[in-house]
């Protein structure tokens, strides 16, 4: 028996509403039409509220403020308004962890999931997916830590250095974080893209075929770890996953987003 699999016979998983595991189903359906998802998401009055919230935020730079969810997907799209419920959902789906600053934790998260947005671009992948992985995945930490309190400490007693934490929760528990975000993925009955993403991001260059989505990964969350976002960052990161992406590296200086023009959901 692996460590993931004894670590996951005894952790209690979070509980997720089932206007989550219906917006999840339609991620497999092709032919999803926008009425079922604005119709499953209105059902949710308070849901309702925070993706037109997000929807008006700043981040998303809409040219007027937008009052209904017809209105949302007309202007960002069917699969961001849908992103944005599924993170809303998991925002209140996973718990408080005392030690861990729960504000600055959702910060980074988001951080990953614009760097992921940005890159998947920059390749051809589906933005959208990309900004979902990213957005989920460190929240296998929060399952880490409510399963293993102790082990919170122990991890940040640590260096604490752009990357690192994957190394770390190796030693530390045999498994990462993102692998524990995969199989909960799996359990939830995500696209096999992001579970497989989410699978392989901590070493995304140790598993082949390469999944070109745990490597986006597994570079966005160092940038998103880095604590600041000048292009200089680029050389830091590992120029052997951008090669096998075939990322250009002067677009990626160039186009560099602010870590200030990401969605923020931390307090919504």
């Amino acid at each position: 028996m692996s460590d993931l699999s004894a670590f996951f016979q005894s952790v209690k998983l979070p509980v997720m509403p089932e206007v989550a595991h219906a917006l999840i189903r339609t991620l497999h359906d092709e032919e999803i039409s926008i009425s079922q998802v604005r119709d499953l998401i209105a059902k949710d009055p308070v849901l309702t509220a925070k993706v037109l919230r997000a929807a008006n935020s700043a981040a998303l730079g809409l040219k007027r403020e937008v009052g209904t969810l017809d209105a949302a997907v007309a202007m960002v799209g069917l699969s961001q308004v849908r992103t944005l419920a599924l993170t809303a959902c998991m925002n209140v789906a996973f718990p408080v962890v005392p030690g861990l600053d729960r504000t600055e934790f959702w910060r980074n998260c988001m951080a990953c999931a614009g760097y992921s947005q940005w890159l998947a671009g920059g390749i051809g992948l589906d933005a959208q997916q990309a900004w979902l992985a990213g957005m989920m995945l460190r929240l296998g930490e929060l399952i880490i830590v409510q399963s293993l309190p102790d082990t919170l400490a122990e991890l940040e007693r640590q260096p604490q250095i752009p990357g690192d934490r994957w190394a770390r929760e190796q030693q530390v528990l045999g498994f990462t974080e993102a692998q524990v975000t995969a199989e909960l993925a799996h359990r939830w009955n995500f696209p096999a893209a992001i579970v497989r993403g989410l699978n392989t991001a901590s070493d995304p260059l140790a598993t082949r075929p390469l999944s070109q989505l745990g490597a986006v990964l597994h570079l966005a969350s160092r940038l998103a770890d880095m604590a600041f976002s000048n292009p200089e960052i680029i050389d830091a990161l590992p120029q052997e996953v951008i090669s096998a992406l075939d990322l250009n590296l002067d677009w990626m200086r160039n186009k560099l987003p602010e870590r200030e023009s990401f969605l923020d959901l931390s307090a919504f």
